[in-house]
């Protein structure tokens, strides 16, 4: 049941809410979310839940029943403090090793808890040309109970095989430096296959904890 079918269900010919409109609808109840202009609805597909992992891989949803997916990485908390900064790679169709190609950019927004530094960069040091590296996501995690990064990674048409496949990220880190730092990541992989599977890592040691939610857009 989506939102707006729930709220047509509960509506009188005059526009007016039912009595019971609040007391018998809850969002607990809701399977999918109707989109924001131009959006699309998210269906989720699958959830992982990191434990000390080495990798969460998503092998298998991945197809031409959706034009895009979303993934959405939740509290990504890293087993070592500063250093660990979560990446992701894929696989094409019968492929393996999570090794294709791409090109990519990285540029990121930092500002300290001390109000001492605040800026805006280009990071050649994170991007790509041609390469088959992971591409960080959400750079430098702070490791303290409290530290963690969160953001939404895009993927368009992966099931095509004509086009290259272009992906966009957001990511809100706490980085290790007790301060907020937003990364953009866009690019492509420059590969016509289709793409089905899909891998996060941490560039150094595991992901301590964390949720990663894969969604296909309608």
């Amino acid at each position: 049941m989506s939102i707006a079918s729930s709220i047509g269900n509960n509506l009188t010919t005059n526009g007016v809410f039912t009595a019971s409109a609040v007391n018998n609808t809850s969002v607990n109840n809701v399977t999918d979310f109707a989109s924001v202009p131009s959006g699309g609805v998210l269906k989720l597909i699958s959830e992982q839940t990191a434990s000390s992992s080495a990798t969460i891989d998503f092998t298998s949803g991945i197809n031409s029943t959706y034009d895009s997916y979303v993934f959405k990485f939740i509290n990504i908390h890293p087993s070592t403090d500063g250093d660990g900064s979560l990446t992701f790679q894929a696989n094409a169709s019968g492929g393996s090793g999570f090794n294709e190609t791409m090109t990519t950019t990285y540029f990121r927004a930092y500002h300290t808890e001390s109000d001492g530094t605040a800026t805006l960069l280009y990071d050649a040091s994170k991007d790509i040309a041609q390469g088959t590296s992971y591409q960080i996501l959400s750079a430098n995690i702070g490791g303290d109970n409290d530290e963690c990064g969160s953001g939404t990674l895009q993927i368009f048409n992966p099931s095509s095989t004509t086009f290259v496949k272009h992906f966009i990220c957001n990511a809100s880190t706490y980085h290790s430096n007790s301060a907020a730092r937003n990364d953009f990541t866009a690019g492509y992989f420059n590969i016509t296959s289709a793409i089905d599977e899909i891998s996060f890592k941490m560039d150094v040691g595991n992901i301590d904890s964390g949720t990663i939610k894969m969604y296909g857009v309608v």
